[in-house]
């Protein structure tokens, strides 16, 4: 068995604090992004774009970037809006949630960009 590792993830260290998952592995491609997409349609879920301040992504809440997709089904719609988030918030952490209606939970939830440090 190989052993544990210590992600070295610190409040006093902005660039080494991780969100979700996906944080802990290198970053995504945009292919790789797409395909995140595509499963979270496949699912049937609600895709929504949230948004924050680096230096609040701990402390407070996410500002949710317009109402959630409901029902959209357009992978190529959904990246434009994470790209139009991110682009009118060059600094913001941005992230995709994919909303599960029958869980009543987030099915999803995965950092795309990443602010400024």
């Amino acid at each position: 068995m190989s052993e544990m590792q210590d992600y070295k993830s610190r409040l006093s260290d902005p660039a080494s604090r991780k969100f979700e998952t996906f944080s802990y592995l290198p970053a995504m491609t945009d292919e790789q992004i797409r395909k995140q997409v595509q499963y979270i349609v496949n699912k049937g879920w609600n895709p929504a774009i949230e948004h924050t301040e680096v230096e609040n992504a701990f402390d407070h809440y996410w500002y949710m970037w317009k109402l959630p997709m409901f029902g959209s089904t357009d992978v190529d719609a959904i990246l434009a809006e994470a790209e139009a988030c991110h682009k009118a918030n060059p600094n913001h952490h941005v992230r995709l949630i994919g909303y599960d209606n029958f869980a009543q939970s987030q099915g999803a939830s995965m950092v795309i960009y990443r602010g400024k440090m």
